[in-house]
């Protein structure tokens, strides 16, 4: 057991290891340790001018989910420009195999560049990985829905095609937060039907949650909800 392994240990609760084993399905149990984020970035930032650090974070892949973790938070306070974050997030997303770790990665310095990162997620989006994609989507709905957006990023988002449930409630968060954010652009592609019915109806169902929706829309948005009719395009 290395240092930083001994260290998440010391912080291990096992109430809250039982708690992340549910959360997380795909993760193997024995890998799941039961640190919370708050411990994990502070320990980030506790060791971030270690040598046991700098070695960490070209030692992939890692053991346990807390790890990956960790590893995320310290591509995040080591990448100091656009370019440094784009290179390590793409050695670490061929090793993200859950939605926890992929959702929490989120390094600053991309954000130094917008357009070349859009660029980058139109590449992401594209993948063959199922987090490589979902991680594009996770980005575009914390960056690319205010200041950035462009109504051709729904369309984009449309043009997914997957059978992967941690894709396509991606998929559907996106769209949910859209109706949330852009929601005169938005809503044409409720009103015309343009989604999969599942992704279609999730979406919907997750903006009617949303606190960031008024009531007035989430009664158009509640009449848009469509039934599976057999023989229809929209049982695909």
């Amino acid at each position: 057991m290395n240092l930083i392994q001994k260290s998440l240990f010391e912080l291990q609760e096992m109430k809250y290891k039982r708690f992340m084993e549910r959360l997380v399905p795909t993760v193997p149990k024995d890998t799941i340790l039961g640190v919370r984020l708050p411990q994990l970035r502070k320990l980030a930032r506790e060791i971030v001018d270690t040598e046991e650090a700098k070695e960490f974070i070209n030692q992939l892949p890692h053991l346990f989910f807390e790890e990956n973790h960790l590893h995320s938070f310290l591509v995040d306070l080591y990448s100091k420009n656009f370019d440094e974050a784009v290179t390590r997030a793409e050695q670490f997303l061929p090793y993200i195999d859950n939605w926890a770790v992929c959702d929490s990665f989120k390094p600053k310095a991309l954000k130094n560049d917008p357009k070349a990162l859009y660029s980058k997620i139109e590449e992401w989006m594209q993948s063959d990985e199922i987090y490589t994609i979902r991680w594009s989507l996770v980005l575009q709905i914390n960056w690319f829905l205010e200041d950035f957006f462009h109504p051709q990023m729904l369309e984009r988002v449309s043009k997914i095609q997957s059978k992967e449930y941690y894709v396509n409630m991606a998929i559907s968060w996106y769209y949910s937060m859209a109706l949330a954010k852009q929601y005169e652009v938005t809503i044409p592609m409720f009103q015309k039907q343009e989604l999969p019915l599942w992704i279609h109806n999730q979406s919907l169902q997750k903006a009617l949650e949303s606190k960031q929706i008024d009531v007035v829309r989430k009664k158009e948005l509640r009449s848009l909800k469509v039934s599976r009719v057999p023989g229809s395009f929209l049982a695909q």
